[in-house]
């Protein structure tokens, strides 16, 4: 548990320590909750690009909930887990809507019951926009937490309740956004998974897990997953990529991009093999078979600049673009014909 004294030392730390992040010098609720969103499993660093493009692009609900899907799809391109962009989306129309619809009068909700009911918004999220934004006093759980707890408390497996139950009894309740924040800057830049800084934590002194940080908590295992598609690019005679959106559900939903099958179609023995393109996920491994249609080309195609493309994809465009340029005889001769 934390004393008083712990919490006062902790929120000392965080107003002297904290990282200059923008969504912290902002009181709109709707950036601190694209913040909250783009942040999940996004590093900070790669998280400030994609937030100020979201928030000028999207300064608004209101912007959002106007603009279709595609726009918001594009505006997130690069960050990954596209899922995000779409639930977004979703939740901006929802509030929008009048409350006898379901909706919140345009009025993101202040509480944690009302966020929570919200497309996209889990438990972490609901609690961590209703403590920073609304200053609501709720207790936010997330992998930082879990880690600054279990080394405090020198548990090696803690489960999401004793997490929650200990992150509720050391809630700060005069500044509970700011405590949430502390203790999320704490495991993130101090108490690290490999490389802890125990020497400048503000409350070594009363952890439990100090003489062996690095078995607390016990490391998860991830278990991977291996996915073997084929890709059948083909560039129109205008030079453009023929691009097709993908239905919305599934992988890489709503984007835009060549056709993938996850088995070898027939008739690859007329397309030119590119080569392989290996793309990692969280979870999943990818290899991509990269095939290049060279005749009865379409006439025009689709400019990348104007939809969203995913990272695979554009590492799939890339190696068939190169390899037509480099081989420039192949897709001349045949387009003639």
């Amino acid at each position: 548990m934390l004393s008083k004294d712990d919490q006062q030392a902790l929120l000392a730390w965080y107003d002297e320590h904290q990282r200059d992040l923008p969504w912290r010098q902002s009181d709109d609720p709707w950036a601190i909750l694209l913040s909250e969103i783009l942040l999940q499993q996004t590093q900070v660093s790669r998280g400030l690009v994609y937030w100020q493009r979201m928030v000028e692009t999207f300064p608004t609900i209101a912007s959002m909930a106007q603009a279709p899907v595609d726009a918001v799809l594009k505006a997130w391109e690069g960050a990954g887990y596209y899922s995000r962009a779409r639930r977004l989306h979703a939740l901006s129309q929802q509030v929008m809507l009048p409350k006898a619809e379901g909706g919140f009068d345009g009025q993101l909700p202040s509480t944690y019951g009302d966020l929570l009911s919200l497309p996209g918004i889990g438990p972490y999220t609901a609690a961590a926009v209703a403590s920073i934004a609304f200053g609501q006093s709720v207790a936010c759980v997330d992998g930082n937490i879990r880690r600054v707890m279990a080394r405090r408390t020198a548990q090696a497996d803690p489960t999401s309740k004793q997490v929650q139950a200990w992150a509720d009894a050391a809630l700060h309740p005069a500044r509970p956004g700011d405590w949430n924040q502390a203790l999320m800057e704490l495991g993130a830049t101090v108490c690290t998974p490999k490389r802890w800084n125990c020497g400048g934590c503000p409350v070594r002194a009363s952890c439990a897990g100090k003489e062996n940080p690095g078995a607390f908590p016990t490391p998860k295992k991830q278990r991977v997953t291996s996915l073997n598609l084929v890709a059948v690019v083909e560039f129109a005679l205008d030079g453009h990529p023929v691009l097709h959106q993908r239905p919305m559900t599934g992988i890489f939903a709503g984007l835009w991009g060549p056709v993938y099958h996850e088995d070898a179609p027939t008739g690859l023995e007329d397309l030119v093999n590119c080569g392989t393109v290996n793309h990692q996920l969280s979870h999943r491994k990818i290899e991509v078979r990269v095939h290049l249609k060279h005749h009865d080309l379409a006439t025009h195609g689709t400019p990348r600049s104007g939809v969203a493309i995913s990272s695979l994809d554009e590492k799939v465009l890339n190696l068939a673009s190169e390899y037509a340029t480099a081989n420039p005889h192949i897709q001349k001769s045949e387009a003639k014909g």
